[in-house]
C-alpha cells in the first residue's frame, strides 16, 4: 500500500525453544497475510554454546510438524498470479537451469525469465510479462531497445546488493 510493487522475502525458524503454539500461529498468518514470494524456512537447532542451547528445546516432532504446515502453506499458493500484461525493465544474468531461457530480475530482485536472444546477457531489457509460475514470472522482449540502469542513488535492489558486495569486499580486504 505504501510502496507499491514491493517484494519482501523472509526466513522462518520452526521450533526456536520460545516458541508457543500461539506463535507459530502467527507466522503461518503472516504467509497467508503477505503471500512472500521467497519464504526460506529451517527448522531450529540448538548450536553449542549459544544460549538458546541451554533453554528448554521444543519437541522434535513438534517442530518436524511446524515445518510441515509451513511448507505446505507457502506451497498453496502462486506469488506472482495476476502479473500478466505488466511490463519490467529486467537485468539478464544468468542462464535457467534447464538451458532454455535467461535469467533476469527486475527492481524488486523478482525473477523473470526472458527468451535466449543474443546480446541480452548483462543488459537490462523491457518485457512484458505473459506467464506466471511458483518462483517466477516468464517476459517477452517489448521491443528491441535496451534500457539503461537506474541510477546509483536509485532504490533498485539490484543497486544496493551490488553495492554491499562491493562494501563487503573493502571491508575484507
Amino acid at each position: 500500500e505504501h510502496v507499491p510493487g514491493i517484494s519482501i522475502a523472509t526466513d522462518f525458524i520452526c521450533g526456536f525453544p520460545t516458541e508457543t503454539d500461539e506463535d507459530f500461529r502467527d507466522s503461518l498468518s503472516l504467509i497467508e497475510q503477505f503471500r512472500f514470494p521467497s519464504v526460506f524456512i529451517n527448522q531450529f537447532f540448538p548450536r553449542p554454546g549459544t544460549p538458546a542451547a541451554h533453554m528448554a528445546q521444543v519437541p522434535g516432532q513438534t517442530i518436524k510438524s511446524r515445518t510441515k504446515a509451513m511448507s505446505e502453506l507457502f506451497h498453496s499458493y502462486l506469488p506472482y498470479a495476476g502479473r500478466e500484461g505488466q511490463i519490467y525493465d529486467v537485468l539478464v544474468t544468468d542462464v535457467s537451469f534447464d538451458k532454455r531461457h535467461y535469467v533476469g530480475h527486475n527492481d524488486c530482485y523478482e525473477q523473470v525469465l526472458v527468451p535466449m536472444v543474443d546480446g541480452l546477457l548483462g543488459r537490462t531489457v523491457r518485457v512484458q510479462i505473459v506467464a506466471t509460475s511458483k518462483f517466477s514470472m516468464t517476459g517477452t522482449l517489448v521491443d528491441d531497445s535496451l534500457t539503461g540502469w537506474r541510477t546509483a542513488l536509485g532504490l533498485s535492489l539490484i543497486s544496493v546488493a551490488s553495492l554491499a558486495l562491493l562494501m563487503y569486499g573493502k571491508f575484507r580486504s
